[in-house]
């Protein structure tokens, strides 16, 4: 893996450089850009897997970056500055992270990286700090609510579900949220301890369900707390991995 770390603040840089050795010391950095004009010229000629892109650069905004030249790698924005999360997710995105941001941040986010865009995931030698945390996890969702933006701990959230083609997420205090995700981008950075796709359009927290009823033709009905606004039925098919896993069985 070859990746490009964007950043025109020398510390800044090193301490992103000093995160990806940690946690990815089989990834390659391929160079360190610090403005839009040498970015561009040297994704012009290079290509990377990866890059880790500063939003504020010496010569202006990275997204002037995106306006010369189509970018087809997959972005981490490293940012201190929140108000450019909606028009980054619009690209090509991966997550935003808020300076100062931690180790475990960092390697939410490659995981998803490496889920999405490699379905397979990295192996880490015994000191990557990977080893601290479940494989293929997100410990948290972006939120955009008017003209604010928060997010929610992935272990509040009760279920997941879409309805006509839009996604949402359905927090324990019964609010919620639009995602810019699909059911099964979201199933991939879930602990699946804790969370199983009981059916094509819904996502259950394990401690989100109420009960569990046998139902007609070899199928199971679900209720949860907070409930889900629609029926959900577990597929005869899909019936016997949910009992194991409701049994904490995981192959």
């Amino acid at each position: 893996m070859k990746y490009l770390i964007v950043e025109d603040e020398r510390f800044a840089a090193e301490e992103l450089k000093r995160m990806m050795t940690a946690l990815r010391p089989g990834y390659v950095l391929e160079k360190r850009t610090k403005t839009v004009i040498d970015t561009i010229t040297f994704l012009k000629t290079t290509k990377v897997d990866l890059i880790l892109l500063d939003i504020r650069l010496a010569d202006g905004s990275c997204f002037e970056i995106f306006n010369h030249i189509e970018v087809k790698t997959p972005v981490i924005f490293t940012t201190a500055y929140d108000e450019h999360a909606i028009r980054a997710f619009k690209l090509n995105s991966i997550d935003y992270l808020l300076k100062p941001f931690e180790e475990a941040e960092l390697e939410s986010a490659l995981v998803k990286f490496e889920h999405i865009f490699h379905n397979q995931l990295f192996q880490p030698d015994s000191n990557s700090f990977k080893s601290l945390l479940p494989a293929g996890t997100k410990n948290r969702f972006l939120i955009s609510k008017g003209e604010n933006y928060h997010y929610i701990e992935t272990t509040d959230i009760a279920h997941f579900y879409s309805e006509d083609g839009v996604v949402f997420l359905h927090t324990f205090t019964d609010k919620r949220y639009i995602v810019n995700y699909t059911l099964d981008q979201i199933e991939q950075q879930l602990d699946h301890h804790l969370f199983f796709r009981v059916s094509r359009n819904c996502i259950g927290n394990l401690k989100a369900i109420e009960s569990v009823i046998k139902y007609f033709n070899s199928r199971l009905q679900l209720s949860f707390s907070p409930a889900c606004p629609h029926e959900v039925l577990v597929s005869r098919v899909r019936v016997p991995d949910f009992l194991k896993w409701m049994d904490g069985i995981l192959e």
